[in-house]
């Protein structure tokens, strides 16, 4: 592991959401876009009150539900 966080192997986006330090914060745009479509595909309600760190675990969620974002 290196001192400049951003030369490290270990990605951010592979860090635990209930780790972001933003994490409370609202979800980003483009978050409440695609966790819209999710929803949409997996026939959920969409909650739009979701922090970053909510979303990212609904946004898990429903792409395990529907099959989207597999890299397999």
């Amino acid at each position: 592991m290196t001192d400049n966080p951003k030369s490290d192997t270990f990605s951010n986006a592979e860090k635990d959401p209930d780790d972001w330090t933003t994490g409370d914060e609202a979800m980003t745009g483009a978050q409440a876009s695609y966790l819209k479509t999710l929803s949409e595909e997996a026939h959920e309600e969409f909650d739009d009150s979701l922090s970053k760190a909510d979303a990212s675990k609904r946004i898990d969620e429903l792409q395990a539900k529907t099959g989207r974002g597999k890299t397999d």
